[in-house]
């Protein structure tokens, strides 16, 4: 079935080509360095299990199709960085808090995204210890600390300079914050303009102090949006849309903030004049035009969770050891928030050389040229 977004018009299935050889050619022509990823329950690569904290992916069915099996990502199989790794030719990236994310391991980058963690330091506190986007920040700079003592300044200079920093923030602020009143103030304080502009001017903040270090380095930048929240199956879930829709509200809120950070974009390549560069990618319009050509990727189910409880499997995460969906790759989501694998490969892809629409105003491959 067709998935119609209320007021959302459908977007028209895109085709890439991309007349490369091999996978070996994109990576000595892109030619990055390293890559650090700063993000939520999206792109955790497992940071979370050494925090005390209720947010936690680190057992079964999580990981059944990943190589490592239970890692704490929230996903059957790769995220959207790990899938990006690969096409940069860069090895899966350790989460920070893992004891293995020391010396020579590091040398690639690393992952500081946490489950649960938002731009505003208060949100998903309901749910324990996590990183929030400031305290990814410092541990990004404790990172740049361990390097400088592997490399002399030059050297570090070139290494930054190309080098990916991945952001993705901003679901958390609305999924475990503005929109949970009976945990958080903000709905209350704030209206939906005011509380984009509040995100997008705390992101900025935490934008800069990373770039910041651009004396050492550091310009290549990729700001994903927030996807289409509305419908996610916890959306789903509450019975506001009918049959085949989402949830309009939430979606509209949600692009406010997107069309703020799009704007941010703008700006501060303007403001930096190719000494940095930032892209921003549209995870909003990549998912909506996957949900309304769902079985032209192969996706059968859309509006539900391969795995969880509650309506339609929409109402929590999976449970330890309960059984999910055999056909994944049918399935949109995996959970009552997060997408599958076989949708983050796509959002990956579209990330990585898609047109200008997924990626604004250029793609990460043609990034890494630079």
């Amino acid at each position: 079935m067709e998935i119609v977004i209320g007021s959302i018009m459908p977007f028209v299935l895109a085709t890439v080509l991309i007349i490369i050889s091999s996978t070996e050619l994109i990576v000595a022509q892109t030619a990055f360095t390293a890559m650090f990823a700063f993000g939520d329950s999206l792109t955790d690569p497992g940071n979370n299990n050494y925090l005390n904290s209720l947010a936690k992916a680190n057992y079964i069915p999580y990981g059944v199709d990943f190589y490592q099996g239970p890692s704490g990502r929230f996903c059957n199989g790769k995220t959207v960085v790990d899938f990006l790794g690969e096409m940069m030719g860069i090895p899966v990236l350790p989460a920070y808090t893992s004891p293995f994310a020391t010396g020579q391991n590091i040398l690639k980058g690393v992952n500081y995204a946490s489950a649960a963690g938002g731009i505003l330091q208060e949100t998903g506190h309901n749910l324990g210890e996590r990183f929030s986007l400031s305290q990814q920040v410092e541990n990004f700079e404790n990172t740049l600390n361990v390097l400088r003592s592997q490399m002399e300044d030059e050297e570090l200079s070139d290494y930054l300079a190309k080098a990916l920093v991945v952001l993705s923030l901003g679901s958390n602020d609305y999924i475990n914050n503005y929109l949970q009143p009976s945990f958080y103030t903000t709905s209350y304080i704030y209206n939906p303009k005011d509380y984009a502009d509040l995100l997008v001017n705390r992101y900025t903040r935490q934008i800069l102090l990373v770039q910041a270090i651009h004396s050492l380095g550091l310009r290549k930048f990729f700001i994903a949006g927030i996807g289409p929240l509305g419908c996610i199956p916890n959306q789903l879930a509450t019975g506001a849309p009918g049959p085949g829709k989402c949830v309009d509200y939430t979606n509209e809120v949600v692009t406010m903030f997107n069309e703020r950070l799009q704007s941010l974009v703008d700006e501060l390549n303007n403001k930096y004049n190719n000494e940095s560069i930032f892209a921003y990618g549209n995870s909003f319009g990549a998912v909506v035009d996957i949900l309304n050509n769902a079985r032209a990727y192969g996706f059968r189910v859309t509006d539900k969770g391969c795995c969880g409880i509650g309506r339609n499997k929409g109402q929590v995460t999976c449970l330890p050891l309960s059984v999910p969906c055999i056909k994944r790759n049918e399935y949109m989501f995996w959970d009552a928030f997060h997408p599958t694998q076989a949708v983050n490969q796509i959002l990956a892809d579209r990330a990585f050389s898609g047109s200008t629409f997924y990626t604004y105003p250029l793609n990460i491959q043609q990034m890494g040229l630079l």
